[in-house]
């Protein structure tokens, strides 16, 4: 299977917050924010794959600025590794105000996605080809990450054995 470059995948949303996207404070809901974020993320999984994704997980979302109605919302997304059947995105999410020109940083999160069959069942991706510096820098991030994830997932699974053990 042939690899793919980090900039054939990439992509840039950015819409228009609207009053129908606030929460009771009058700001954007985080809700509406974390599914454009899931939204790119996926397009940029179905861009390198060509094939069904799905959101495997979400690594620490915190939001850094508040998006009000009325703001241009930003959302950049790229492939900062792939595996077997999964891919690690990361995503940068920007607000703009348009009239002042104000762009605060909104929020960063890396999402794990996997790759699958019309059966359901997970399907090898192409390789990655990082080519810049901070490609290449990215995506070694992305793989200690991966061993990290990993890591907590087998503690999660003795700590669930262990509970189902004592009940």
């Amino acid at each position: 299977m042939a690899g793919k470059k980090v900039s054939s995948s990439a992509v840039v949303m950015s819409q228009i917050m609207q009053p129908q996207d606030a929460n009771m404070a009058g700001n954007v809901h985080g809700g509406n924010i974390m599914k454009l974020i899931d939204n790119a993320a996926a397009v940029v999984c179905l861009k390198h794959t060509k094939n069904i994704v799905v959101t495997a997980s979400i690594d620490r979302l915190s939001f850094h600025n508040p998006v009000f109605i009325g703001d241009m919302l930003t959302v950049k997304a790229s492939l900062n590794m792939t595996g077997n059947t999964s891919m690690e995105v990361g995503v940068r999410v920007e607000t703009e105000n348009l009239i002042s020109e104000r762009v605060a940083h909104v929020a960063s999160a890396y999402l794990t996605f996997v790759s699958l069959d019309k059966n359901g069942k997970p399907l090898p991706v192409p390789p990655l080809i990082p080519e810049t510096d901070d490609e290449i820098r990215r995506n070694q991030e992305a793989q200690d990450r991966r061993r990290v994830r990993k890591a907590e997932r087998i503690k999660e699974e003795q700590h669930q054995q262990l509970d189902r053990k004592t009940t």
